[in-house]
């Protein structure tokens, strides 16, 4: 008896296998620390960092700056100039009124990928209760590549990674991509 694959099991099937990632972390006092020479602490990003090696994808870029709307946008934007095929961003999509992450890149989307957002919550509210909620974590495309703005937090960050990112990773830009090349 033959098993058919499913749509998603096929497109995966064909995806590209690895990818090349640009890491942003938005901090304002870990900015502010690394601006004074002072030693920083990056748990989430050494944590999508690690994460993203262990899964065979390459690092092309890491960027720490502060919780401002123009130095996201413009690093993004950059980021997007680059050979990476996934930005990753951890911090500022909290509820937090210095939380500008979603306000700096939704506009630079060409596509939301609103079931991203909404599984991580799920997966969340699993894990650590009605705080979940508040987290405004999204995903999106833009010219082909793929964007992902994660919570600050080490969990929250292994969560999104290990468990919606990496298996998706390569349907994703797979998907992003048709009609692209």
């Amino acid at each position: 008896m033959s098993k058919t694959m499913s749509v998603p099991s096929i497109h995966k099937a064909h995806a590209q296998k690895t990818a090349s990632v640009f890491i942003v972390t938005c901090s304002t006092s870990k900015a502010e620390q690394k601006g004074k020479g002072l030693p920083i602490d990056d748990p989430s990003g050494d944590k999508i960092e690690e994460l993203v090696r262990q899964a065979g994808h390459r690092i092309t870029g890491r960027a720490l700056i502060p919780d401002r709307m123009s130095f996201l946008r413009t690093t993004v934007r950059n980021a997007l100039r680059t050979d990476a095929d996934v930005i990753i961003i951890t911090g500022g999509t909290g509820i937090a009124p210095s939380d500008v992450t979603v306000e700096a890149v939704a506009p630079l989307l060409e596509k939301q990928i609103p079931g991203f957002g909404e599984l991580f919550r799920k997966i969340s509210y699993d894990e650590i209760g009605s705080a979940a909620m508040m987290s405004r974590a999204m995903a999106g495309v833009v010219k082909g590549k793929a964007v992902f703005c994660l919570p600050g937090s080490p969990d929250g960050v292994a969560t999104a990674v290990s468990r919606l990112i990496l298996p998706e990773l390569g349907h994703v830009l797979s998907i992003a991509r048709q009609g692209r090349r």
